[in-house]
């Protein structure tokens, strides 16, 4: 009997599919990172009058704090977009899903999941050790 073949790349049906899904990933990103992007620009025109009342002075200290936030999430928004766009490029030069530590196809369940990574869970679990 002859042994099994263990598959080392996704088919091209198979890459299309996680195309799909990073592609909606991609622009669902970009639309989120877009619109984040507008509010803090909507925030920076707020007016510049000054006035002593406290009740404005807490109003102010609450919309830099918004402000921090909505700028961290815009960082890790652009990162994520940054990743998806580099999982695209793997798709078209044939390294998609396969574990840069290990050179094991990566599961689909995980990729679906994940569709960024670079790594098994096995890996991943050894690098973080």
């Amino acid at each position: 009997m002859a042994a099994v073949e263990e598959k080392t790349r996704y088919s091209e049906d198979e890459l299309k599919e996680f195309e799909t899904i990073i592609t909606q990933k991609l622009e669902a990103t970009r639309n989120e990172l877009n619109f984040i992007r507008e509010t803090l620009s909507r925030k920076n025109d707020n007016g510049t009058e000054y006035t002593a009342n406290s009740t404005k002075l807490m109003e102010d200290g609450a919309d830099v704090s918004e402000k921090e936030q909505l700028s961290q999430s815009a960082g890790r928004l652009q990162k994520f977009a940054q990743q998806l766009e580099a999982a695209l490029i793997r798709i078209k030069n044939g390294t998609y899903g396969v574990c840069r530590d290990s050179g094991k196809l990566i599961p689909k369940e995980r990729l679906r999941a994940v569709p960024h990574t670079q790594q098994t869970i096995e890996a991943k679990l050894k690098a973080s050790n």
